[in-house]
């Protein structure tokens, strides 16, 4: 559950950050950006340009990214993500949800509910494991 968690925040952070540079043609104005064409950028009025960028390259799809490689990394190695990963992310989602209704909110509650149940399990096996260890290997019992 946890892979699938994060690999659905990786995709989705992906997804999005590719989406807006191809299908929205935000990379259009990456000339502007890099020249420094926003450098007096107004947030108030924004420009095409500046519009652009906070939807690609300075929106959540690359801290997205980031967060769901690191689910992916910490369960390749055997540790289970901190619950707040997944109750800060469901928090976000039920915002975006309520402020933006048609957005892909819906694949992010399936994220959110794959690794917090996924912890929960996790943490429930770890608990199980604590209070009822197997008797260690090759030692006589007494």
């Amino acid at each position: 559950m946890i892979k699938w968690a994060g690999w659905i925040i990786t995709l989705c952070g992906t997804g999005h950050t590719v989406g807006a540079l191809t299908l929205e043609k935000a990379g259009r104005y990456a000339g502007t950006w890099f020249s420094g064409g926003l450098w007096s950028e107004d947030f108030a009025d924004m420009s095409p340009a500046g519009s652009a960028y906070w939807l690609s390259l300075a929106s959540f799809g690359i801290p997205l990214i980031l967060v769901g490689l690191t689910v992916l990394w910490l369960d390749r190695r055997g540790i289970t993500p901190p619950a707040f990963i997944g109750w800060t992310l469901a928090g976000w989602t039920v915002v975006d949800a309520v402020v933006l209704p048609f957005t892909p909110w819906p694949i992010f509650v399936v994220a959110c509910a794959l690794l917090l149940i996924g912890i929960h399990r996790a943490h429930r096996a770890h608990r199980a494991h604590r209070d009822n260890p197997a008797p260690k290997a090759g030692l006589p019992r007494a």
